[in-house]
């Protein structure tokens, strides 16, 4: 089974490339952050069309979350409990975190597929040191770690996917020195992923990567051309679901060209000879 998260910034506006790339990597589920659209406008219909079924949450015209699946979809959750909200009078809990229950069959050909509990995660960025979303964004991180604890601990095997907003390591930018006071890098937020890991979770991604694998490129100041990325994407997995891991890749090329998103997609390969068969 392969599996794979993207922060496509807009969906609308990228739904040809998310189609291709699904088709190009014979992807089997898609977790999506940042999907920009509301319920009502989501483009379910190309999904349908590509023999996916989509499940989206999305209250406006900003963050958003879905995940699609050719293997099952089941015990959809939207938002993870006590999910903090934003705002001062009235905290709105945003549409960041979608959970569903993905694989579990087999396939035509008698091939088992993985049965999974997977989050489409999209982490508050934080804005500035300082800022009240930094706040947030840590008491968001804080208590998603309390509860993935308790998540890690169960039979089905977990992976927590999207786009955290942390580089937990200085070698997931291109220069630690360009990013003195600026967040992202901050020994607080550093912790609040810490959290995550101390919670059972192990990124599978990275064993699997160069230590100069990003998965994040500014549009400004030629960032991409000039290898000034960062690694912010993950797929942090219960050990039970890390046993299933057999590869990952970040698709780099998906960064490139017209109308790309200012992040690539990152892919897990589940299973045994199926997966490193698949190209």
């Amino acid at each position: 089974m392969r599996i794979a998260t993207w922060n496509v910034n807009s969906l609308r506006a990228r739904i040809d490339r998310v189609a291709d790339f699904l088709k190009r990597h014979d992807v089997d589920v898609l977790a999506l952050q940042e999907t920009k659209v509301k319920d009502d406008k989501f483009p379910r219909e190309r999904f349908d069309e590509l023999g996916y079924e989509i499940a989206f949450h999305g209250l406006n015209q900003w963050n958003g979350v879905a995940i699609a699946s050719r293997v099952g979809l089941q015990d959809v959750t939207v938002a993870f409990p006590e999910q903090p909200g934003w705002g001062d009078d009235e905290p709105v809990v945003e549409a960041r975190a979608l959970g569903a229950t993905v694989g579990g069959g087999t396939r035509e050909d008698g091939t088992a597929v993985p049965r999974v509990r997977l989050w489409s995660l999209y982490v508050p960025n934080g804005r500035e040191i300082g800022h009240p979303h930094m706040d947030y964004k840590l008491r968001w991180l804080h208590t998603l770690a309390g509860h993935a604890g308790q998540w890690a601990a169960e039979e089905t095997p977990l992976v927590l996917m999207g786009d955290f907003n942390v580089a937990p390591l200085d070698t997931d930018v291109w220069d630690i020195a360009a990013f003195e006071g600026l967040t992202h890098v901050t020994p607080p937020e550093r912790e609040a992923f810490g959290a995550l890991e101390q919670a059972g979770l192990v990124d599978v991604v990275r064993p699997h990567t160069e230590t100069d694998t990003y998965t994040y490129w500014d549009y400004q100041q030629l960032r991409f051309p000039k290898r000034q990325g960062m690694r912010i994407d993950f797929a942090l997995g219960s050990p039970s679901f890390a046993e299933l891991v057999t590869g990952a890749f970040v698709d780099r090329e998906e960064r490139k060209g017209k109308g790309a998103s200012d992040h690539a997609p990152v892919v897990v390969e589940l299973g045994g000879s199926e997966a490193g068969t698949r190209a």
